[in-house]
């Protein structure tokens, strides 16, 4: 039977252009796509594909949030991430999270094609250009820069449910606080980082570490 695979990326256009050389391979079928997390985890509770194709960079949950989701509930799901930038910290965070390969959008069908099999087989698949970062991972200095913007830990907890796909009015109902008081909060965090979406303070969050242990 052809393997089942699901696609999650925010770009449909992205998404059509997977789906038709993916299932040019006789062994292949997409069987779902998905343009967010929320949906995505709905999405394979229901379906349960054998192979989930991940973007890092979602417009609600992050990729990574989502992977270890899914990691947790479905071990057997095999995951690949894809993303558009080298990272090291998305390569190792993509792994712990529980994704079995990491492909660079800039990677040619035949790399992606290679990844879906090796991860099927039991194998982990890197992107060569990110190899090497992955590598390297393990003797690299985790934590906040010293010299960097500091955020108070009621803006740290903020940003972590900004990154999780939370809206302000969530926020400030679990953290009991006012709702003119989180935006406050985001305007700071944005002031203080100079980040202004929520795919760039998703990556500032994994960087700094604030992730591993939500």
């Amino acid at each position: 039977m052809p393997l089942r695979i699901m696609l999650t990326d925010d770009h449909q256009m992205f998404r059509e252009a997977l789906r038709v050389i993916l299932e040019k391979q006789p062994d292949l079928v997409v069987v779902a796509e998905s343009g967010s997390g929320k949906e995505t985890l709905r999405l394979v509770e229901e379906i349960r594909p054998d192979i989930l194709l991940l973007d890092v960079a979602l417009p609600d949950l992050n990729g990574i949030e989502v992977a270890r989701r899914i990691g947790g509930a479905y071990p057997d799901i095999r995951m690949v991430v894809l993303s558009g930038f080298a990272d090291r910290s998305f390569v190792v965070e993509s792994l712990k999270a529980g994704a079995r390969a990491f492909v660079l959008k800039s990677s040619g069908s035949k790399e992606l094609i290679r990844a879906i099999r090796a991860v099927n087989a039991g194998h982990v698949f890197l992107s060569p250009e990110v190899t090497s970062l992955a590598v390297t991972a393990g003797s690299a200095t985790d934590g906040v820069d010293e010299n960097g913007p500091r955020l108070t830990p009621r803006e740290k907890e903020v940003l972590l449910r900004i990154v999780s796909g939370e809206r302000s009015a969530e926020i400030a109902e679990r953290l009991g606080i006012a709702l003119a008081t989180v935006e406050v909060h985001r305007r700071n965090i944005r002031r203080k980082l100079q980040i202004f979406t929520v795919a760039g303070l998703t990556r500032y969050a994994i960087r700094e570490g604030l992730l591993r242990d939500n």
